[in-house]
C-alpha cells in the first residue's frame, strides 16, 4: 500500500485554508451587518461606544494569532531538536567508526580498505603422494550447536578458579626466608 501520508497533510493544509477563509468572509459580513454600538462593563472598566462586530470579532482574531504563533513556536522548538539529534547522531557515528577502527588495529585484523588491494593468495598444490595417503573416508565432522540447540554440552562445564600468577606459588608460612639477591 503506498504511503498516502503526504497526501493526508496536504488535505488537511487545505481544509484549513478553505476553513480561514470562510470564517473570514463570515466575519466580514458579521462586521457590515452589525453596525450598532454597545456598552462593555467588566468590574471596574467600562467601554462605551464599541462597534458590535469588534465584541465577536476581535477575541477570534486574538485566539488565531496566539494560536498561530505559539504553533510557528513549537515548529521552531521541533526543528532546533532535530538538529539537535542529528548532530549527536553524526558525532557518534563519528565514534563508533574511530571505536572500529582502534578495534580492527588492536585486533590486527585488516581494514576494508587494505583487503581489497591486497593480492590473493597462491593456491597450495600438494603432491601425488601426499594426496594418495589420505585416509579414503573422512571423519564425521559433529556440527556445533548454536543458540542453545544442545543443552547437554553445557552441562559438563566446570568453573575453574583463576588465581593470579603471584599466588600460585607456595608460601613460607614461617619458614626461612630466602636471602634477597644483590645486585652489581
Amino acid at each position: 500500500m503506498p504511503d498516502l501520508s503526504h497526501l493526508w497533510q496536504r488535505f488537511v493544509l487545505a481544509a484549513a485554508l478553505v476553513f480561514g477563509l470562510a470564517l473570514g468572509v463570515a466575519a466580514t459580513i458579521f462586521g457590515y451587518s452589525n453596525t450598532g454600538t454597545v456598552d462593555i462593563g467588566f468590574s471596574v472598566v467600562h467601554l462605551r461606544g464599541i462597534p458590535l462586530w469588534t465584541v465577536a470579532i476581535v477575541p477570534l482574531v486574538v485566539v488565531l494569532a496566539a494560536g498561530t504563533l505559539y504553533h510557528w513556536w513549537n515548529g521552531l522548538h521541533h526543528f532546533s531538536e532535530h538538529m539537535r539529534h542529528r548532530h549527536r547522531v553524526r558525532e557518534l557515528e563519528a565514534e563508533v567508526a574511530s571505536l572500529k577502527s582502534r578495534l580492527d588495529e588492536l585486533l590486527e585484523m585488516p581494514g576494508h580498505a587494505e583487503t581489497a588491494t591486497v593480492p590473493m593468495a597462491e593456491p597450495v598444490v600438494a603432491s601425488v603422494e601426499d594426496v594418495e595417503s589420505l585416509p579414503e573416508e573422512p571423519a564425521l565432522i559433529e556440527p556445533v550447536a548454536s543458540n542453545g540447540d544442545d543443552a547437554s554440552a553445557k552441562k559438563g562445564r566446570k568453573r575453574e578458579p583463576v588465581t593470579p600468577a603471584g599466588e600460585s606459588l607456595p608460601m613460607n608460612n614461617g619458614e626461612e626466608k630466602p636471602e634477597p639477591t644483590v645486585g652489581p
